[in-house]
């Protein structure tokens, strides 16, 4: 670690907060430097977001002091915060889909007589010094994701920021946009502006981190300033012990792993001499139109094998919920056939695609995957309650009994399983759906849709290993995700879906990144 003598930006002093009984933030000292790139790496919990939030106005620290350019910075809200050269581009986007992106810019700004093509020319010129791709002239509901970040971005800089936080912007970003917004990241510093970055991706530390603080339950762990040389130091902090060679690759670490062996955990075997697979489940000729009549999926033919991981890659929002649906039961195609280890499912409830043998775990577990407000025990077997059912009454200790085996099994950490689900971390919710799924009696199918959301690295690493176990004992994989490096270091081979139909598939390999990123960008 280096000491630089450079005053910083933004200090932060024992600053702690608390929400009720928890202790989200305790004593963080932390210093930002101007034109430098810090990222903020830590578990689910950890406190990145709550220090995010306090830095911008949206809560207040109950001890502690923050010191913005030499002077007290305690920001009365977000529009203080901002006034005071402090902007944060969210997670979750605060445009008007309805309006121009011009038109949402200039809201909050601009009153009297509106000058839009004054302003558009300084969106413009914005867009051009940082390299930003920006339309003003078109609505904001035409644009792709990667469109609607930009001018995100862009809204932040016209304010002329001294400091930018960017929480976890590469979520949903096709990899050539990730690319660009790193490259933006190093703009934008090199400008004398200030970045904070929040991101559970250590590649993306590799490439654009000048420092980087490490957070674990609302403390501070670790600081280094040559964050590329020291991942596997900066991860073992983070999750207090070293990733296994899948994992590591998967999340971008280099790992000791021997020539003969793939980050699968299997011995490589040239394509021409792979046994063929039984067929675990087939998808024929799939077409599901929405209630207003567009097509969402059309024509779309996969088989998975049995003891096979097909990676399903594709931005967001180009079928792949739909897909979902249909595999779940919660949809019937207008067209095509859905068959499980031989049997035809077609429009089968999801009673009835449990008993076949299919597991799904949903892309929102909230919404679909778990009831949030009842007990641990009650979500592990929420398939198949039926079974401690007798003359109406339910057999609670046999259920409690159950559901402690299942979370042992799978490593699902709790106060017990009497404990509500809603109290479990992000990790521990998605190994629980998980364990429901796959302790399914005849288990042949597993659908995974977006799995890893929100996980931090060391529950990536455990959901991770439970897929790959299952793959392990003849269950065929669908693995949906938009986590392109994810599915190229866990699945088999992957198939791009772009605007409901198949782009074409590839070897997961990495010297095949760039092909599988031009499909997801609709390019064959």
């Amino acid at each position: 670690m280096t000491v630089s003598g450079e005053a910083p930006l933004l200090e932060l002093r024992g600053l702690t907060k608390r929400f009720g009984d928890l202790v989200a933030l305790d004593s963080i000292d932390l210093a930002i430097r101007p034109g430098e790139v810090h990222c903020l790496l830590g578990e689910n919990g950890a406190g990145k977001s709550t220090l995010c939030n306090l830095v911008f106005g949206v809560h207040s620290p109950d001890a502690g002091e923050m010191i913005l350019a030499g002077s007290p910075h305690r920001p009365a809200g977000p529009a203080d915060a901002l006034r005071r050269g402090v902007a944060m581009v969210h997670q979750h986007f605060s445009l008007v889909g309805g309006m121009t992106v011009v038109d949402n810019l200039m809201l909050g700004r601009e009153s009297g007589w509106l000058r839009r093509g004054e302003y558009a020319a300084r969106v413009s010129a914005i867009a051009s010094e940082f390299g930003l791709k920006v339309p003003p002239a078109a609505r904001v509901d035409d644009l792709s994701v990667g469109e609607r970040q930009r001018v995100e971005i862009v809204k932040c800089l016209m304010r002329q920021p001294r400091l930018l936080v960017l929480d976890e912007p590469t979520a949903v970003l096709l990899p050539e946009e990730i690319d660009a917004l790193l490259a933006v990241c190093r703009r934008v510093v090199a400008s004398g502006c200030a970045v904070v970055l929040v991101t559970h991706k250590l590649a993306e530390i590799k490439r654009v981190a000048d420092r980087v603080t490490v957070l674990r339950g609302g403390r501070v762990v670790a600081v280094s300033d040559t964050p590329s040389r020291d991942i596997d130091v900066l991860v073992r902090a983070m999750i207090q012990r070293d990733l296994d060679r899948l994992e590591g690759a998967v999340l971008g670490v280099e790992t000791a792993a021997s020539s003969a062996e793939d980050v699968r955990g299997h011995a490589q075997v040239p394509a021409a001499a792979a046994p063929a697979r039984a067929q675990s489940a087939r998808l024929e000729g799939v077409r599901v139109v929405d209630p207003a009549g567009a097509v969402r999926l059309e024509d779309f033919t996969l088989a998975i094998g049995s003891g096979e991981i097909v990676g399903l890659a594709g931005v967001e929002g180009n079928g792949q919920t739909e897909l979902g649906d249909v595999i779940a039961g919660l949809t019937t195609p207008a067209a095509g056939r859905y068959i499980v280890a031989g049997k035809d499912v077609t429009g089968s409830s999801p009673r009835e695609l449990t008993a076949a043998g299919v597991g799904v775990v949903p892309q929102d577990r909230h919404a679909v995957g778990c009831i949030a407000g009842m007990s641990v025990a009650h979500n592990l077997f929420l398939n198949r309650l039926g079974r401690f059912a007798r003359s109406g009454l339910m057999r609670e200790d046999a259920l409690l009994d159950e559901a402690h085996v299942l979370m042992r099994r799978f490593d699902v950490r709790a106060a017990g399983p009497h404990a509500r689900f809603s109290t479990l971390s992000g990790g521990n919710q998605q190994k629980a759906v998980l364990a429901r799924e796959l302790s399914i009696d005849n288990l042949v199918f597993l659908l995974a849709a977006q799995p890893t959301r929100g996980l931090d690295v060391g529950a990536v690493e455990s959901v991770y290993k439970l897929i790959r176990a299952a793959c392990d004992s003849g269950v065929g994989v669908l693995l949906i995700s938009s986590e392109l490096d994810e599915l190229i270091a866990v699945a088999d081979r992957i198939v791009v879906l772009y605007r409901g139909r198949v782009m074409g598939e590839r070897p997961a390999a990495p010297a095949q990144r760039t092909a599988i990123g031009a499909m997801m960008a609709g390019h064959a």
